[in-house]
């Protein structure tokens, strides 16, 4: 699903934010990337979702080469991708619903059907009771579920989440990651960025750890137990 094959990005300036990185993420598999502030995590993240460029390097996302994408096609290929912050980035002057069908009134789809999708989508996160509510009267528990809800609510393939339980306490962001691995189980792709160690390790799922931009270790290296579909 995604491949990167030997990446550097290199900022103006001359700041290496990542440096030969090779890994290869079979489709339907989840994994966490870790490694210090400043490691490269984001910037990896960003170049996935062709918001960055890499330096150097060749990337593939489901067998395309992403450095040969016209910049007209980039729209199309971040339908198949949902992407988490942090910091939710949800619309304050808008309810919790008119949030989570954003993606879909982009894409054009009719009401009845975004109405359709947007309730399955706030089901899944447990906040179906919500959806007329402002996200200011949220907890920030509830505003990261409203994102995730955004997320996988037009059935991405694949999953970006970028530091998505840096703000909340242990047992919230448990139950952030068990959503995370629950869609696993329905087939998304899922690569999470977390500086989270120890719930990271209770997941049992694999990691690629950074440091310095460029990959320290990395699990996924056991194809015999993550199989090698691309």
């Amino acid at each position: 699903m995604i491949r990167f094959d030997n990446i550097s990005k290199r900022y103006p300036g001359g700041f290496e934010a990542l440096s030969r990185v090779t890994f290869h993420l079979p489709r339907g598999k989840l994994a966490y990337l870790t490694g210090h502030s400043g490691a490269g995590k984001s910037t990896l993240l960003k170049l996935i979702a062709l918001i960055e460029r890499p330096s150097r390097g060749q990337i593939f996302l489901d067998g395309i080469n992403l450095n040969n994408m016209n910049s007209k096609r980039i729209p199309q290929i971040r339908r198949n991708i949902g992407i988490i912050f942090q910091n939710h980035h949800l619309l304050y002057d808008r309810p919790v619903f008119d949030n989570v069908a954003m993606p879909l009134m982009i894409q054009g789809y009719r009401h009845r059907e975004i109405g359709k999708r947007v309730r399955a989508a706030l089901d899944q996160v447990g906040l179906l009771n919500k959806e007329k509510a402002q996200p200011i009267t949220l907890s920030g528990g509830e505003q990261q579920r409203v994102g995730i809800a955004r997320a996988i609510v037009h059935k991405p393939a694949l999953l970006l989440a970028d530091e998505p339980t840096g703000n909340l306490d242990p047992e919230l962001s448990r139950e952030i990651m068990e959503l995370f691995a629950r869609f696993n189980q329905f087939g998304t792709t899922v690569l999470i960025a977390s500086h989270d160690i120890d719930l990271i390790r209770q997941m049992k799922f694999p990691m690629i750890s950074l440091s310095q931009g460029t990959i320290e270790s990395n699990e996924l290296i056991d194809t015999g137990r993550l199989g090698l579909a691309v």
